[in-house]
């Protein structure tokens, strides 16, 4: 048997042992869905009262993960839709719609009768027809407790000149999913990747489905060549020609029992449309190798289209495993991608315009013969240490290494590309701090970040700030809006028990009341975490064998038990030294 024969069997044989996986995740995870489905149509009655839009200006969204924000195809708006809130002891899921004022730098909710039912991790497009739709496919529903999923399959549109939700009803489409991707390409959603979990099991997908703008009908593609490996959460962006682009991605397997094993991948595969124009196009897979500097490996990155025939990958994290616990590094760099050339390149920040202008004077000094100019010598990396305040009173430390100014090189006008891709960078103190999980978009060539979440030991930090930078200039980023520390809060597992039996609608639905007896738990708790060696009046005291014990119990309650003494030792001298010197 040749090559191509082995391959064509090891492919149907991958085929066959996945289409089992899928049964049996399916059987497992119907009775977790069946349970969920009762509590999703108990909100879908609630959100059945509203009867008129209604579109009212409102503070920033509350923090959240996994939601979607969109550019609008014809307003200076972005859209943000859905998302997840874990506090520690609960899951939160929503389905608001909120609308950015991209000029007034202002939020506004919009409140439209019968919209989806809340979720996370869906995927969301827009296309500029009929004055603007946003479509929305899948995601998934997770019960209060975090332990029980449902994966919708259901198709959305919002007509953004009426102001109307319409689900779309066609047979054949992808199986319920979260992590996937989606993307718009000549008047298709075309949908790849993703996985479905239940409490027992999982399964990750490598499918490929399409839906038709015109025709509003699915079909399942099956495009020739070895595709990529099943994965949640890639990068896929569609290219000028019609073709398809896939990088990385995010999956795991069961190794043995309850014990998963993660693979974060760095390959790169283009999705070819063959015989267009023709009744029914066909698709092939090749992977290929990329010129230039690849992203680091990571997951939880975010994705955007950017000018000059690019994508960006923003962020993420790369997760190192140690024995049974896991700790990540967390990322805030820009790599671009461009699909002319096929070339990777980290994107390099060039400073203020004032800053490259008396940069460009010296070495044009130079070069004329004049006496050098006393620039002040490339500064080395720093360390910006921010310190935010939760409404618990934790003291969360993020610290940042900022790259210091790179040294000049020669370089002539028609060199400016070279620059951008290569160096020229100035180091920048305002800037995103490291996360995974961001809402990206763009607009006329600006790329938003907006929140993610990073990790404190076991605490995890769910930001709703919102930054900025046009990708035209790259020459500094903008805070739009900071992270209010008031909107921080985590709740140990031990701390109350009486909080998971509170009433599951609720929890899910996060109303009014949960967040005021969370403050007031707060201000109960405010005596008991007040440090031991400070009262009120006296002077801050030195870290001491006495305040020692207070530091290392705060760094074991966020790092976990199992993690080292020596880790914890120095998070909790590092906490100590942040107070003291603050």
């Amino acid at each position: 048997m040749g090559k191509k024969g082995k391959r064509d069997k090891k492919g149907k044989g991958a085929e066959k042992t996945l289409a089992k996986l899928e049964k049996k995740v399916s059987r497992r995870a119907k009775k977790e869905e069946e349970d969920l489905e009762a509590l999703i149509a108990e909100f879908q009655s609630l959100d059945a009262k509203k009867t008129q839009v209604i579109e009212s200006s409102c503070p920033p969204p509350s923090p959240r993960l996994n939601c979607s924000l969109c550019a609008h195809p014809e307003r200076d708006e972005l859209i943000l839709f859905g998302g997840e809130y874990f506090n520690g002891q609960k899951t939160f899921l929503y389905n608001d719609l909120y609308i950015y004022h991209i000029r007034k730098n202002s939020w506004a909710k919009l409140d439209i009768p019968n919209p989806p039912p809340r979720r996370c991790a869906h995927q969301a497009a827009v296309v500029p027809t009929a004055g603007g739709q946003l479509w929305i496919f899948g995601g998934e529903f997770a019960s209060p407790n975090g332990e029980q999923f449902y994966h919708y399959k259901d198709l959305w549109v919002l007509h953004l000149a009426t102001k109307t939700w319409e689900q779309i009803k066609a047979p054949g489409g992808p199986s319920g999913r979260s992590g996937h991707r989606m993307v718009v390409c000549k008047r298709q959603l075309i949908i790849f990747g993703g996985f479905h979990e239940s409490a027992r099991d999982f399964i990750y997908y490598n499918d490929v489905y399409a839906f038709s703008l015109d025709s509003f009908t699915w079909s399942k593609l099956a495009p020739a060549g070895m595709g990529p490996a099943p994965r949640s959460g890639c990068l896929m962006t569609p290219t000028p020609e019609g073709n398809i682009i896939i990088y990385g991605g995010y999956s795991k397997q069961r190794i043995k029992k309850d014990v998963d094993k993660g693979t974060l991948h760095t390959d790169m595969f283009l999705l070819k449309a063959e015989g267009a124009g023709k009744e029914e196009d066909r698709w092939s897979w090749s992977r290929f190798s990329p010129s230039g500097v690849k992203p680091t490996p990571r997951s939880g990155f975010s994705v955007a289209a950017a000018p000059n025939n690019r994508c960006l990958l923003f962020g993420g994290v790369h997760d190192e495993e140690e024995e049974e616990s896991i700790e990540g590094d967390f990322f805030n760099d820009i790599y671009f991608y461009d699909m002319g050339k096929s070339r990777w390149f980290p994107a390099q920040l060039k400073g203020p315009r004032s800053e490259r202008r008396r940069r460009r004077r010296g070495r044009q000094a130079v070069a004329a013969g004049e006496e050098e100019l006393q620039l002040p010598p490339p500064q080395g990396p720093l360390e910006i240490v921010r310190e935010v305040v939760a409404e618990d009173g934790t003291v969360l430390t993020i610290k940042q290494l900022i790259p210091g100014a790179a040294e000049d090189k020669d370089r002539s006008g028609s060199e400016e590309e070279e620059e951008e891709e290569e160096g020229g960078a100035l180091g920048q103190a305002v800037e995103p701090c490291p996360r995974s999980s961001a809402m990206v978009a763009v607009k006329h060539g600006v790329l938003y970040v907006y929140g993610g979440m990073f990790e404190v030991g076991d605490r995890q930090v769910t930001l709703s700030d919102l930054h900025s930078i046009d990708l035209h200039r790259m020459d500094e980023w903008k805070v739009l809006l900071e992270m209010d520390p008031k909107t921080q809060e985590w709740l140990e597992e031990s701390e109350s028990d009486e909080e998971e039996e509170e009433d599951d609608v609720e929890g899910a639905e996060g109303g009014e009341e949960e967040e005021e007896s969370s403050e007031e738990e707060s201000e109960d708790e405010e005596g008991e975490q007040q440090h031991p060696a400070v009262q009120p009046g006296e002077a801050q005291p030195q870290y001491t064998a006495r305040t020692e014990q207070y530091w290392l119990r705060l760094a074991r309650s966020h790092m976990g038990p199992e993690a080292k003494d020596k880790k914890v030792l120095k998070v909790a001298q590092a906490m100590a030294k942040a107070f003291y010197e603050d």
